[in-house]
């Protein structure tokens, strides 16, 4: 009989934490500069992955290591020295990320794809290492706001579940894109095509952005046009005189 009481407590005491966790998640994600930037962190984060773990095979093919000397491990280094510098100098950029995000989060997402495309169809190394750079020097430097700003938009107490929700529909995503562009059970594209979309992928990112941006002035325009057609309210000199007459 207590062990039966004690299974029911267990379980009703289960519930009443998903039920928590579900009331802070719908409240976190009805922001939407939060939602927003989460939108993004996957997103991105998703395709980052897929092109860091498939830069190595794009770059064999590009130039084999079997006949050429390759400097993969310098360019790793240096991708990684840069990504930590843009990260580290995103605080000095002269940009209102609250009133610019979206557009910001567009042109840079527009540069992302556009070193990926390089990467695809120039077809010579050293283009490809310059564009992987700057790629993840990109990367780094936006997900670093990113982090930024979504916590500033959090109490402490729900930083583990919204970076958490965000990382799992990442990893997720990737997971899909794997399946369905990478391996024989999907398509079972070559490396070149896998980059293509890639690209074709972020530039995706940037049009979804570029949209989200135009909204969002398009919506501060109408609002400052409403606040200045609408009548000011009488002051309260002008309601004492009326009142006295």
């Amino acid at each position: 009989m207590s062990s039966s009481s004690e299974t029911g407590s267990q379980g009703s005491g289960f519930v009443k934490v998903l039920r928590i966790l579900f009331d802070d998640f719908l409240q976190c994600y009805r922001s939407g500069p939060l939602l927003a930037w989460s939108l993004w962190w996957a997103l991105a984060t998703c395709g980052y992955f897929q092109v860091v773990n498939y830069a190595q095979a794009l770059w064999e093919n590009v130039r084999p290591s079997q006949e050429y000397e390759i400097y993969n491990g310098y360019v790793e280094t240096l991708s990684t020295l840069l990504g930590a510098l843009a990260a580290l100098l995103v605080g000095c950029l002269p940009l209102s990320w609250t009133q610019w995000g979206e557009l910001a989060l567009c042109v840079l997402s527009l540069l992302m794809a556009v070193c990926v495309f390089v990467m695809d169809t120039v077809r010579n190394i050293w283009m490809c290492y310059a564009s992987y750079i700057f790629f993840r020097a990109t990367y780094m430097l936006l997900i670093t706001m990113a982090t930024y700003q979504i916590a500033a938009s959090l109490s402490m107490q729900r930083y583990a579940l919204v970076f958490g929700v965000n990382t799992f529909m990442a990893l997720l995503l990737q997971s899909l894109l794997t399946v369905v562009v990478v391996d024989s059970v999907g398509l079972g594209l070559d490396v070149f095509t896998q980059f293509l979309i890639y690209g074709c992928y972020f530039a995706v990112i940037s049009l979804v952005f570029l949209l989200a941006g135009v909204c969002k002035l398009a919506s501060r325009r109408r609002c400052r046009q409403w606040e200045a057609d609408s009548p000011e309210p009488d002051s309260p000199s002008t309601q004492d005189a009326s009142s006295t007459r």
